[in-house]
């Protein structure tokens, strides 16, 4: 697994743009590794979709992405699940319906291949990578597939990387640094 204060690999990937229900091309757009210049990238892994903890993931991520917007990082959560696939979960699922980030159809596995995110059994884990503009991770997590994660975590810790100061344990978002 790619770790902290090593290179983003190139990719290419479908992401699904925030709010996207529909299936036609508009909804979606090929995110690489230059896309968002001058961003922070918060890229969550889940293992699958259509199941049980992913949802609770992409929800608790979500419902955080305007405090990502005002770090100037832009939230991605996916898997290795095709774009349509994404599409009709998110159309199934009340929750999903109101995703306003971005998710991610890794299907040729580049993405979570490049980061070294693959469970043998063919998903992913459940691994968070916080990636500066500069494309240098800056942040990894992972989890084994049957437990979420923490997105106020996520969030907590992305804020503490901006100051470029050093951060207590436990110091909330916008607290004061050492």
């Amino acid at each position: 697994m790619k770790t902290v204060g090593e290179k983003l690999g190139n990719f290419a990937v479908t992401g699904v743009k925030p709010g996207a229900l529909s299936y036609d091309d508009s909804s979606f757009e090929i995110i690489t590794q230059d896309s968002f210049p001058g961003k922070w990238k918060v890229i969550a892994f889940y293992p699958k979709d259509f199941t049980f903890v992913c949802p609770t993931e992409i929800v608790a991520y979500d419902a955080l992405v305007n405090d990502f917007n005002d770090r100037d990082a832009v939230l991605m959560t996916g898997s290795v699940d095709n774009e349509f696939c994404k599409i009709a979960w998110r159309n199934a699922h009340e929750d999903l319906k109101k995703t306003n980030s971005w998710s991610f159809a890794d299907t040729g596995h580049q993405l979570a291949s490049d980061l070294g995110v693959h469970h043998s059994s063919g998903v992913t884990y459940r691994a968070t990578f916080i990636i500066d503009p500069n494309n240098i991770i800056q942040h990894v997590t992972c989890n084994n597939l049957d437990v979420g994660r923490n997105a106020d975590e996520a969030l907590r810790v992305l804020d503490a990387l901006q100051t470029g100061e050093l951060c207590a344990c436990n110091r909330p978002l916008g607290g004061e640094t050492l």
